[in-house]
């Protein structure tokens, strides 16, 4: 009675315990929500699935109740095509069931490039690009395979590209795994000219001298060998 009679005397407050009490119903609820759906406290250890069979991966991990997304597609020689190269949560994580777990597998075949997309002119790719320029150009699209071959010539200018044997055009792609060869000239051509040119310079001028000399030291032995001049 007296209680009663003291809500009625103050409903702001009676109003605002009815509002604590509901809060704290509702919070009740969703912790216990909360532990239900995302099972709170339960854990799973993930499985070793890289370097397996992109399908035995799918089987093993929906067995375990995990889920599965393809995040990207490389290319690595010495791993089978199809088989997964790399996982994401490593393999041991402890983690919630029923977590995505990312995979990344292994092309069927390599990725292809254009190493030179001119299309203004048709010829040899990178021709006429300097060797620094070229390499930059392979280096930069993930070639690695690269060897170098030089051929007399009177600058450092590419010649032409070779890919596993055959000669690489403009405007074509090449797979990133294969052999490529550069060749290039040497740029000495120039400096053998400009050496060939000073040798036979100092040839020319040794033989000047050296006739000079010889007409001049005739010239002496005449002085020489001419009668004396007696002055009275």
């Amino acid at each position: 009675m007296n209680k009663d009679f003291y809500f009625n005397r103050h409903p702001v407050i009676a109003n605002f315990l009815i509002i604590i009490l509901v809060a704290i119903i509702g919070l009740v609820i969703i912790f216990i929500s909360l532990n239900i759906f995302t099972r709170h406290g339960e854990w799973e250890t993930v499985p070793e699935v890289e370097n397996t069979s992109f399908t035995n991966a799918i089987n093993i991990l929906h067995e375990k109740g995990f889920r599965t997304d393809i995040r990207d597609s490389v290319f690595k020689e010495e791993i089978s095509p199809g088989f997964v190269v790399e996982q994401f949560p490593k393999a041991g994580s402890k983690v919630k069931p029923g977590r995505k777990i990312f995979l990344y597998i292994n092309a069927v075949h390599p990725r292809e490039y254009i190493i030179d997309p001119d299309k203004s002119m048709s010829g040899e790719a990178l021709k006429g690009y300097s060797l620094r320029q070229g390499l930059a150009k392979l280096e930069e699209l993930g070639f690695r395979k690269v060897n170098v071959v030089t051929i007399p010539g009177d600058n450092d200018r590419i010649i032409r590209l070779i890919a596993n044997g055959k000669t690489v055009s403009k405007m074509e792609k090449v797979p990133v795994t294969a052999l490529i060869t550069v060749e290039v000239y040497d740029g000495q051509t120039n400096r053998i000219t400009d050496s060939i040119l000073d040798e036979e310079y100092l040839q020319y001028v040794t033989e000047v001298e050296d006739e000079d000399y010889s007409k001049s030291y005739s010239e002496d032995d005449e002085l020489f060998d001419a009668e004396p001049v007696y002055v009275q």
